[in-house]
């Protein structure tokens, strides 16, 4: 069994054991191992088959047992057990935002409610707002949050989709009838959300690379199945398509199928324009029509585009906002990559709510290359997250103090994210926060301020001579929390006056700013700054997901803070703070 797979069960078993009311601190043993098996780098069979398991943090004697039955059975009967107890409904209810399952369990117990129309049914004859903890506001939130839950189903992270998408090629790509494969669709667009996931293959012997396909591991239906295509569902309910071409007609396949179809459209008619007088589609480039007319052969997408007189256009611009003019003209950007960046910010520790040490966090950050990292636990007011109060600050510095002798090899930024207040101050006096190397400004409270009110808030907050980076600018939670009402236009021009920074958080729950933001942003002359937002050490590497954001954006590496060395950012925290 796969370790997304693997990862998925283990965070239902916490899920079920949740509702179930069973000790929170056996539900989270699950949630953390789900979350190491998921980042893991080396292979899970290998692991099991050696015994290793137990070498990885948080995964003790039972747990590895488990692990291992799950991966070397396919089933595990502690799991089945567990689903027996609890009604399937139940599990489809705690995904509503504002539910989860210590509410859900109260709900099902209460008013015997199992399932989701079961739940919405119960709100609209308001029998939820009579019960302890709940009332009319929550009931409300609850019917929003089914809404909200329908009009997003059968959806899926950027993260969960590249999992489980790279897994899928690499089977592709080790099957012996595959000539080339490659992930297409909106993933390969790297959008923050994916409806379903898109690969192309060529082989000369289809029809054998279809029925190893649909006979893999995690195929839990086979929607359709043909000599040249498949449909299937996987345990996850994501729907994967696959697409086996002739080698010849791999190059138009895999630009057709990737989109977008408003790009595809925008290329078709170029092809067809009088300059070119060319028939473009995914078998392939055509002079006149018919099945006789003659194909133009293409080895690969570049040669596509330049038959039709363009440079490569990368997959995360073809949404026909530009690109092709663009690239016409000699104007493509030169679009920021991973390595660019030379050290990244807001990175929290066990000291408010991380789940590593700073001594962990740190060399994570070194292991990856990165020249400097800024850590950033939260601020005083934010009592949910352990917050540090202004002693624990003082503390926390001669940690870090010590750890910079420990580890020479990256330099390490004592930073802050501060909450940003109701009124829009931010969380310590000016005395305090002139201390930090930098101040990320976040809001996480009081979400449903008016808009007015919200934007005189932050923008407040983006004038302050102290904060270095707007954090997650809109607070939206993808799948799971609607971004709040704010200007965004008055923000980014507050942002542009004052010289702050706007983050790109890459938690792949997060991508805030979307991309069309992020590039007003950077037409305003505003920095972009790539954050990982990570709790523990694998959650750093979810930079990448920012920066398919930030490349989704046109942004370059001058575009972005973080792409230039700390030096230079320090000289423009100074400015900043010199007007205070």
């Amino acid at each position: 069994m796969d370790r997304a797979r693997v990862s998925s069960i283990l965070e239902e078993i916490a899920l079920l054991l949740e509702l179930r009311g069973e000790n929170p601190f056996k539900a989270r043993a699950f949630q953390n191992a789900a979350r190491t098996i998921l980042s893991l780098t080396e292979d899970l069979d290998a692991l099991v088959a050696a015994s290793r398991l137990g070498e990885l943090k948080g995964i003790g004697k039972a747990l590895e047992e488990k692990i291992s039955t799950l991966v070397t059975t396919g089933s595990l009967p502690y799991y089945e057990d567990l689903k027996r107890e609890v009604p399937p409904g139940l599990l489809e209810m705690i995904k509503v935002p504002g539910l989860g399952p210590k509410r859900a369990r109260q709900v099902h117990e209460l008013l015997g409610v199992d399932s989701l129309a079961a739940l919405e049914y119960a709100c609209r004859e308001n029998r939820l707002a009579s019960m302890a903890g709940f009332g009319e506001k929550t009931q409300e939130k609850i019917l929003k949050g089914i809404e909200f839950l329908r009009r997003n189903l059968g959806r899926f992270l950027l993260s969960e989709a590249t999992v489980r998408g790279r897994e899928l090629l690499a089977f592709l790509e080790r099957h012996a009838d595959v000539v080339r494969a490659e992930i297409a669709g909106s993933l390969r667009r790297r959008k923050e959300v994916i409806g379903d996931l898109d690969l192309v293959a060529s082989s000369a012997a289809p029809a054998r690379v279809i029925s190893a396909f649909t006979k893999m591991d995690g195929v839990e239906a086979i929607l359709g199945a043909g000599e040249t295509k498949a449909m299937v569902r996987l345990a996850s309910g994501l729907q994967v398509d696959l697409r086996v071409v002739d080698d010849a007609a791999f190059p138009f396949a895999l630009h057709y199928f990737t989109g977008s179809k408003a790009h595809n459209i925008a290329m078709r008619r170029r092809a067809e324009s009088a300059r070119y007088r060319l028939r473009l589609n995914e078998y392939g480039l055509f002079r006149g029509e018919g099945e006789a007319a003659p194909g133009i052969p293409c080895a690969d997408e570049e040669a596509i585009f330049r038959e039709l007189g363009l440079p490569y256009i990368a997959p995360e611009l073809r949404e026909d906002a530009g690109e092709i003019e663009a690239a016409e003209r000699g104007e493509l950007p030169r679009l920021i990559e991973r390595p660019d960046l030379k050290g990244i910010f807001h990175v929290h520790s066990n000291w408010s709510d991380g789940r590593a040490t700073l001594e962990e966090m740190v060399r994570g950050a070194a292991a990856l290359g990165y020249g400097y990292v800024g850590l950033s636990d939260h601020s005083r007011s934010a009592g949910y997250a352990r917050g540090l109060k202004e002693p624990d600050v003082l503390k926390q510095r001669s940690e870090i103090e010590a750890l910079r002798s420990r580890v020479p090899a990256i330099r390490i930024l004592h930073g802050i994210e501060s909450d940003i207040l109701a009124d829009g101050a931010l969380d310590y006096p000016d005395e305090l926060l002139r201390q930090f190397d930098f101040v990320i400004g976040s809001v996480h409270s009081g979400f449903t301020m008016t808009e007015e009110e919200m934007t005189k808030r932050v923008v407040r907050a983006v004038e302050n001579p102290f904060l270095t980076i707007l954090g997650h600018p809109t607070g939206r939670l993808l799948l799971g929390r609607e971004a709040f009402r704010i200007d965004l236009d008055a923000v980014i021009d507050a942002a542009a006056r004052s010289g702050a920074a706007i983050e790109i958080n890459a938690n792949p729950h997060r991508l805030d700013f979307d991309p069309l933001r992020a590039r007003q942003a950077r037409a305003s002359g505003v920095l972009l700054s790539i954050n990982p937002d990570a709790h523990d050490v694998g959650g750093l590497s979810d930079v990448e997901y920012g920066v398919d954001t930030a490349r989704r954006a046109w942004l370059t590496a001058e575009d972005v803070l973080n792409a230039r060395p700390w030096e230079e950012i320090a000289q423009i925290q100074d400015r900043r703070r010199a007007k205070g």
